[in-house]
């Protein structure tokens, strides 16, 4: 009999088909989707244990990853479920994104079935899970190296009290319309302050300041 409930995420279907056939008989296939509105109401309706979610699919709004929308939309309607991302892309900003929006782990495809099951059971444990090559990054990206200390005043006294509320959401992961819609403000005000906060912070993109704000605790 399983002990863990998933539901895959992914716009596939014979990825889908060969995933639910790899899994340990432990695990089981309780849906599938294969676009972001799909995925919000399977994954409401039947409240996992653990998503396997693509990065990248159909049904995404703004500048927002497939996985990273359904990450926004569904966590809330199943608190209990914990999400694991699945994909082809080793990219900084996947990566960035989609545990900024609350994923507990990342592994790629190259993973066989096995490794996929544990890194399933680990995740619904409460652990996180990372493919070894993007571990190191993961490390440096969201601060967790030993002896690092919050960001000091002379850093954050850099930006004015609106640059600090553009900075937080930017480094987040939102994208631009959303820090607009959020802050009641222009886009192009949103542009004016991100490029004050990298020129005051001496950064060169939004990939370095999610680095220099998760370092400093300040996400």
């Amino acid at each position: 009999m399983a002990d863990l409930r998933v539901v895959i995420v992914d716009d596939h279907s014979i990825f889908r088909s060969g995933l639910r056939h790899d899994l340990d008989p432990g695990i089981e296939v309780v849906g599938e989707a294969a676009d972001v509105a799909e995925a919000v109401a399977v994954i409401t309706e039947w409240q996992p244990d653990v998503v396997l979610l693509d990065v990248h699919m159909p049904g995404a709004e703004n500048e927002a990853t497939g996985g990273e929308a359904v990450l926004r939309r569904a966590a809330p309607l199943s608190p209990a479920t914990r999400f694991l991302a699945l994909s082809v892309s080793d990219a900084a900003e996947d990566v960035v994104r989609v545990i900024r929006a609350g994923a507990r782990g990342y592994i790629t495809k190259g993973a066989s079935g096995s490794e996929v099951s544990r890194a399933v059971r680990t995740v619904a444990d409460g652990d996180a899970v990372f493919s070894p090559r993007l571990a190191g990054f993961v490390i440096d990206a969201f601060g967790a190296a030993a002896g690092e200390t919050a960001a000091t005043d002379d850093e954050l006294d850099r930006l004015s009290a609106r640059e600090q509320e553009v900075m937080r959401l930017i480094a987040r992961g939102y994208a631009y319309k959303e820090v607009a819609t959020d802050l009641f403000i222009s886009i192009k005000t949103v542009e004016s302050h991100v490029s004050a906060v990298l020129r005051k912070l001496q950064l060169s993109s939004r990939h370095e300041l999610t680095a220099w704000a998760s370092a400093r605790r300040l996400l």
